[in-house]
């Protein structure tokens, strides 16, 4: 028994695998860390991206924007958002921002929306600014508001995503993902916003068009939410 003891005492032959069982949990939360980090890189691209996609391809209608334009565009960009889940934990809001009737300020003349995270857009909804001053610095965050100047039409888009790690154990916590950009309308102008007797209209002729009669449930409507 001794000599069994003194030849274990001296025997190496198992200090390799003690050594990389020891390792092995820091290893793993290196590699899953890292991997996790890239993830989110690309996650946090990935909103950006659909920004500029939505806001350019919004702009880019020429004459008039129907309903059926608006539709694609957010399919488009929920599919650039696909691998990260985009559709089922974030939310596109496509703002129409014009000067109001009374050149006093901004006018959100209107909104369209999708994806399936419930939220309204944090700086401003449908009508805000049409007769008052509540939005004549701008739309946006603070420092970096936009305004459309006399006669022109600029699409603001906002981008809302709660991010879904791919490992079990979130490393970086909880977090949710904004962006926004604007694009100056290249053709369109804004339509007639007073009535034929002069006065100014409340509801005037939207310069989004539904020359298919979609239903609400087939707009990109800002009350659906669904991925």
């Amino acid at each position: 028994m001794r000599r069994f003891i003194r030849n274990l005492r001296h025997n190496c032959s198992g200090v390799a695998m003690l050594e990389f069982a020891f390792s092995l949990p820091i290893i793993l939360l290196m590699g899953l860390g890292g991997t996790e980090l890239a993830h989110m890189a690309i996650a946090r691209e990935r909103v950006d991206q659909i920004a500029m996609l939505v806001a350019d391809n919004a702009a880019r209608v020429r004459d008039t924007i129907d309903e059926n334009d608006v539709n694609d565009i957010m399919t488009g960009a929920k599919l650039v958002g696909q691998s990260i889940d985009f559709g089922a934990h974030g939310r596109i809001i496509l703002s129409n921002v014009q000067n109001n009737p009374s050149n006093t300020g901004q006018w959100i003349r209107w909104q369209r929306c999708a994806g399936a995270k419930n939220i309204s857009s944090s700086y401003g909804a449908v009508n805000d600014g049409w007769q008052d001053t509540s939005l004549q610095a701008g739309v946006g965050p603070s420092g970096n508001k936009v305004t459309a100047a006399t006669g022109t039409i600029v699409m603001f888009v906002e981008v809302v995503y709660d991010y879904q790690p791919i490992v079990p154990v979130n490393y970086f916590g909880a977090r949710t993902f904004t962006a926004t950009q604007a694009f100056n309308v290249r053709d369109r102008t804004p339509a007639s916003s007073t009535t034929s007797t002069g006065a100014v209209d409340p509801a005037p002729p939207s310069d989004i068009k539904n020359q298919s009669n979609l239903t609400t449930a087939q707009k990109s409507d800002c009350s659906l939410y669904s991925a």
